[in-house]
């Protein structure tokens, strides 16, 4: 999974994968299947222990509290990623899904995920009056989707700390009941 989420499927090599796990190719192959299919479990693992994990600890709050806890984690993430990797869901979404139907299925579900935790989030807040009712709960959860992707890309290029907090910031004000919109 390291090698992957590090280099991306195409620019990891087989070798690479040996070098990493200290098995042969052939024990490589013989264990996991080829390459495609060794990335696909590194991808799976990956999502169990990071995406998933994450909606479901947040799912647990309040909807305010986890939206702002699941962004500060995301944030504190990224630039703390001395590698850079970023988000390897965001990674194969960008390499793999435009080209490969199985992984923009994947990828799609993953996203659905999360764009559906967000939507319950939003829900919530609207009920309990700590989120504006000014946007549908389908509009803001797509909103909060798409921060979080630009916020684990542009991690890639610019991991400061400012310019992230500053996006996610900005989009969360959106969140607030009554706050007015600057045009």
């Amino acid at each position: 999974m390291e090698c992957f989420w590090a280099h991306g499927y195409e620019a990891t090599s087989v070798r690479d994968l040996v070098h990493q796990t200290g098995i042969t190719g052939a024990s490589l192959y013989n264990a996991f299947g080829d390459k495609r299919l060794l990335y696909r479990r590194s991808l799976d693992h990956y999502l169990d222990q990071s995406v998933r994990s994450r909606v479901a600890r947040f799912r647990q709050l309040p909807a305010e509290e986890a939206i702002h806890g699941f962004f500060e984690e995301i944030v504190e993430r990224s630039v703390t990623d001395r590698e850079r990797r970023g988000c390897m869901l965001v990674n194969a979404t960008l390499e793999l899904a435009p080209h490969d139907p199985e992984f923009r299925r994947i990828v799609a579900e993953e996203l659905a995920l999360l764009e559906t935790f967000f939507r319950e989030c939003v829900l919530a807040g609207q009920q309990d009056g700590t989120i504006t009712r000014a946007r549908s709960d389908d509009d803001l959860a797509r909103l909060l989707l798409s921060v979080l992707l630009g916020v684990r890309v542009l991690a890639r290029i610019r991991p400061q700390r400012a310019v992230l907090e500053g996006a996610v910031k900005s989009a969360l004000a959106l969140l607030v009941p009554g706050a007015k919109e600057e045009r």
